[in-house]
């Protein structure tokens, strides 16, 4: 395996304990609250600080690796996320709970900048939309791990103590680090460019400026808010149709797995043309999720439902990322920069969609509201293809061959 594949190996690893990470605290919802003694509204705020202190790291984060290297920003990041997995283990309040997760958002930036920094450095053409699937099915793989081995399996054998749980996760996120390390050992020593920050501050407004940036920018807010917002609270959505919480976190692993197989062969579809109708088709899929979960479904229905939410989670990021690496004005050479702008753009909606939906959970005491406003995200996504298509459609050249 040439070296450019082991990269990816680690970058995988890296973000399969971001997703670790990310997903762990779904499952012990319960737990966490009947400990802390906090409520759902509460909980809310915890699921979303790490988000929060993502807005304001993820532009520094995203010029930090364009200038260092993608070898120690990605070690950087790795070694705060398991630092931080720790803390959440030693929490026995509220405020140190909080603070605990918030580091998250500090190394939290430098994987997801520095990931598809190194894919477009090492990757072209369609390889690179198929290595973006690689490594963005880490965090569905970490998410499906803590959905499903937390309730059944580890919890049990922790005698109920989540907080050994935690730091377990945040030990996976140090080792993690450290096998990127290894991976990236032969790298070569990274000289940034004379004046390179002064540079990207000088053409920061130009950039900024780029029709197609401005509305991608926006659109990943609406994306952030859909995932985060679904993926932190349905296990809780899922009780609420009558299930035990082993049977929610089971079925919650559902839209993971199939985001999996999601993320590994649309995003090497999207090139040219196809990618518009592909964003269409996952926007579609999340809108109809969230409108069949308003119906409480069950079996094969709330399968069908679950399938839905996974083909959307699962690439709706990736592809929207991907479509921004590729205008024409960002490039490889500020994909760091580039990356730094769109999570700190959608850790708007990172933050305020869980905090969305456990305020209006505390509002009427259910989820109703809460999927409507997601349905509504949504469409509004799928309007939003269509003047990115014709802003971004004369740039693809050859390229633009789909349905």
């Amino acid at each position: 395996m040439t070296n450019r594949w082991w990269k990816l190996a680690g970058v995988w690893f890296l973000y399969m304990s971001f997703g670790l990470s990310m997903a762990s605290l779904a499952p012990l919802v319960d737990e966490i609250e009947s400990s802390l003694r906090f409520s759902h509204a509460a909980m809310g705020t915890i699921m979303a600080a790490w988000q929060f202190l993502y807005l304001f790291a993820a532009i520094p984060g995203g010029l930090l690796l364009d200038r260092i290297g993608a070898k120690w920003g990605l070690a950087v990041g790795a070694l705060v996320i398991g630092v931080s997995g720790i803390l959440r283990g030693y929490a026995d309040t509220y405020v140190e709970l909080l603070l605990a997760v918030s580091l998250f958002g500090i190394g939290g930036p430098l994987i997801s900048a520095g990931a598809p920094k190194v894919v477009s450095e090492n990757f072209t053409g369609s390889q690179r939309g198929f290595a973006m699937g690689i490594y963005i099915s880490g965090p569905g793989v970490g998410a499906m791990i803590a959905l499903l081995a937390t309730q059944p399996i580890l919890l049990p054998m922790m005698d109920g103590n989540w907080q050994r749980l935690l730091q377990l996760w945040g030990l996976t996120g140090l080792a993690a680090g450290s096998f990127w390390l290894w991976v990236a050992r032969h790298e070569q020593r990274y000289r940034s460019e004379s004046g390179f920050v002064r540079e990207v501050f000088v053409n920061l407004k130009s950039m900024l400026r780029i029709p197609a940036v401005q509305l991608i920018l926006v659109m990943s807010i609406a994306v952030f808010g859909i995932n985060h917002g679904m993926g932190n609270w349905l296990v809780e959505i899922l009780k609420q149709l009558g299930l035990t919480a082993d049977q929610a976190s089971l079925w919650a692993a559902v839209p993971v797995g199939v985001g999996i197989l999601s993320a590994l062969t649309l995003p090497r579809l999207a090139t040219g043309r196809r990618r518009f109708h592909i964003l269409i088709v996952l926007f579609s899929a999340s809108v109809a999720a969230s409108t069949l979960l308003l119906f409480q479904p069950t079996g094969l229905i709330l399968l069908m439902t679950l399938v839905f939410e996974g083909i959307a989670a699962g690439s709706m990021m990736t592809v929207l990322l991907l479509t921004l690496v590729e205008v024409p004005e960002v490039g490889e050479r500020r994909a760091g920069t580039a990356g730094g702008f769109f999570f700190a753009a959608a850790e708007i909606g990172g933050v305020g969609g869980p905090i969305l939906l456990g305020s209006l959970f505390a509002l009427n005491g259910n989820f109703d509201l809460s999927l409507v406003a997601l349905a509504l995200l949504g469409v509004f996504l799928i309007a939003a293809v269509f003047p990115l298509r014709r802003w971004l459609e004369p740039v693809e050249g050859p390229l633009s061959r789909g349905f």
